[in-house]
């Protein structure tokens, strides 16, 4: 049955499958579809899924209509390395600006998502905890970043995370979720808590680089 959506919700429903990869990898997104299932017109989805390629997570080909990004080795080794390398340098400026509000706030975003991270741990379908796993765990390395001083960072690192969470939920199990998350999350925010910031270069570091390509 369709359901009636407005056009920022239709954006964001569709952005949040896309990177949680319920849509399988190079599969074609076909506009009426997609508008009989959201309840809108088949216009305001091809301007919603021209809008997820502008940000890497759908591809647009002229004639041929849309397709989610197909998987690629290779571009979630770039993903990875392009993030820990913001990540890393966002959390530093994030460890020398922010104060107490800030860290009232990563740790906040850090309970939530250690708290679900422990559900995931024992579930065993992790399918109905995707969701609010997914925004939890951006809401972490966000909130992390949210005391740099460059907002321009903070754009780039958002397209970079989105466009990584896709590949690499569509290249591993679990959705992407893996069993050192909850200890490495730990690691990262008494980091920024300890205001060390080499160690929590060390951590990011330590937390990605599962995904890059071996030498």
């Amino acid at each position: 049955m369709a359901r009636k959506t407005d056009t920022p919700d239709i954006y964001d429903d569709l952005r949040t499958k896309l990177m949680a990869g319920y849509f399988p990898q190079g599969n074609k997104l076909k506009p009426s579809e997609l508008a009989g299932f959201y309840g809108c017109s088949v216009n305001t989805v091809r301007e919603t899924l021209f809008r997820l390629s502008t940000v890497g997570l759908v591809i647009s080909e002229d004639q041929r209509g849309f397709r989610a990004r197909p998987a690629s080795r290779q571009r979630q080794h770039d993903l990875a390395n392009f993030r820990i390398s913001l990540e890393q340098l966002g959390a530093v400026q994030s460890i020398k600006n922010g104060g107490i509000e800030w860290e009232a706030r990563l740790t906040a975003a850090h309970h939530k998502l250690s708290h679900i991270e422990s559900r995931i741990s024992k579930a065993e379908n992790i399918e109905s905890i995707l969701m609010p796993w997914g925004a939890a765990e951006w809401e972490f390395h966000e909130t992390l970043l949210s005391a740099s001083d460059s907002a321009l960072l903070r754009e780039v690192f958002k397209s970079i995370y989105d466009q990584f969470r896709q590949q690499l939920a569509t290249q591993s199990d679990n959705f992407g979720f893996f069993e050192g998350n909850i200890n490495e999350h730990r690691r990262i925010v008494d980091a920024a808590l300890a205001g060390d910031a080499d160690e929590i270069c060390k951590a990011i570091h330590d937390h990605l680089c599962r995904t890059l390509l071996k030498d």
